[in-house]
């Protein structure tokens, strides 16, 4: 199945890109998603347990990923 990453701000920096199509065995979690993503150049960036959005909804690491779907990577913001 294919899923669409989406990175944002430092991450995309990082990675590169903006957003990335990754091929991953059905019924993949949230967890498998982040070990593959982690294989990856500038995965080193990431913290031990990112904030994750699948579809525009906040996920946990037992989060199935489906065919078609949006996974954002959100990375830490600041401000004052």
């Amino acid at each position: 199945m294919t899923v669409t990453l989406l990175f944002f701000a430092s991450y995309a920096d990082a990675f590169g890109v903006s957003s990335l199509d990754m091929e991953l065995p059905r019924a993949s979690t949230v967890a498998e998603l982040l070990t593959a993503v982690r294989t990856r150049q500038g995965a080193e960036l990431l913290p031990p347990a990112p904030l994750v959005a699948v579809n525009q909804t906040y996920a946990t690491p037992d989060t199935i990923v489906h065919d078609g779907d949006e996974v954002a990577l959100i990375p830490p913001v600041a401000g004052g």
